[in-house]
């Protein structure tokens, strides 16, 4: 082996090796970024924590006069969920009491009167561990509208020096100081924001404090449902559109989302892979040119190795541990330039999603070893096949 790399090496370029590690390291980091990117995303558009996935339309009736309730009747929310474009169907349970709240900020007290209200938690856009209430502990968490801390940061935060703009990070930190009445009771407790929603523009807790809060505070034990949360596959449906208008149901606005955000991000991520694999394609081309280029160099001694009784094994080994080596570096240096520029995006993808991402990097890991060695039976047979044509010549 020592020998026959000692006869080889004068003609190894270490520019054209240069070349084909630097093109297919930008082509693996392509790649396999393509495929962390989407192995980070993808959670968020589909299953249970996605920001997207089928679109969710919120209804009401219209208020027709003063002092009347528009709420839904029992026969019109079973009616609803028997339509065919009606895949789940939620409501919304108001907190039959009153709720006061107020919050200290930089020793500028803000209170007012609040609502609250409480749907499923599969219909809910903002998933968090800490979405339990516990009588005993006396602490409320809570959910609200991301504009809601818009309106704050660009609106009462404007009115006075004493008031910052916070950012969501520090709005889970701060503390609600709530007092909830009614029927002659009257209690105080702790309000904590776990999460920002963007699908629904309401003061949300979890159903079971709703459900324990209303037994304790509430003067009628009746819950009347004034708003509906429909799970729908298409907003834009005719029937639905329709359905609506007849029956006099109001659908609310909300922030833009559609289903076709997962098929929009599988064709981006589709992009980059194919950017990366035509790079990769390159640099084995480039690859394949050098071999070619110093077996034709070296044919002689090729030759001669062979005649003097060296296996075609033996001769392409030099050839082989070169390719090898090249390809084990790039896919090591491609998974930690891949970490490292995950680290970078990781952290702001939660912090502008409001979302935790456990995404890891085994696919990655196991893509990358694939790639390496579908490279290296790439390389090692045309590095054979061309040594087996030279034997043949002579």
């Amino acid at each position: 082996m020592r020998l026959i790399w000692k006869l080889l090496r004068k003609h190894v370029s270490l520019f054209e090796l240069s070349i084909f590690f630097i093109a297919n390291l930008i082509g693996m980091v392509v790649i396999l970024a393509g495929v962390q990117v989407y192995t980070d995303l993808r959670p968020l558009v589909t299953g249970e924590n996605a920001l997207v996935g089928n679109d969710y339309v919120v209804i009401s009736k219209p208020v027709k006069r003063v002092n009347s309730k528009a709420v839904f009747s029992a026969e019109e929310i079973e009616e609803l969920k028997t339509q065919p474009f009606t895949l789940r169907l939620g409501e919304f349970t108001p907190a039959q009491y009153q709720v006061y709240g107020g919050i200290n900020i930089n020793g500028q007290s803000l209170s007012t009167l609040m609502f609250f209200e409480a749907i499923p938690d599969e219909f809910m856009d903002v998933k968090s561990k800490e979405w339990k209430f516990k009588p005993s502990k006396h602490k409320i968490p809570i959910v609200i509208p991301r504009n809601y801390l818009n309106l704050y940061n660009f609106g009462f935060s404007q009115t006075s020096d004493k008031l910052p703009q916070i950012t969501e990070s520090m709005m889970k930190d701060l503390e609600l100081e709530l007092k909830l009445s009614g029927d002659g009771n009257t209690q105080t407790f702790t309000g904590k924001v776990v999460g920002f929603s963007d699908r629904l523009n309401t003061i949300l807790v979890p159903y079971d404090f709703i459900t324990w809060s209303n037994k304790r505070f509430a003067k009628s034990e009746k819950v009347e449902i004034s708003r509906l949360i429909i799970e729908v596959v298409n907003p834009s449906d005719p029937a639905l559109l329709s359905y609506f208008r007849e029956h006099g149901y109001v659908p609310e606005e909300k922030p833009a989302e559609s289903s076709k955000a997962l098929f929009l991000l599988r064709v981006g991520v589709g992009v980059i892979i194919f950017i990366g694999v035509v790079f990769s394609i390159l640099s084995l081309i480039i690859l394949t040119l050098s071999i070619y280029l110093l077996l034709q160099k070296n044919i002689e001694k090729l030759e001669n190795l062979r005649l003097i009784g060296y296996t075609t094994s033996a001769v392409a080994r030099p050839y082989n541990m070169i390719a090898i080596t090249l390809s084990v570096s790039i896919m090591i240096l491609s998974l930690w330039i891949i970490s490292q520029l995950r680290l970078i995006y990781i952290d702001y993808l939660a912090e502008s999603t409001g979302r935790e991402i456990h995404g890891t990097m085994a696919l990655t890991i196991v893509c990358g070893l694939a790639l390496m060695v579908g490279i290296i039976i790439f390389n090692i047979g045309i590095i054979r096949r061309k040594i087996v044509e030279i034997s043949r010549k002579r």
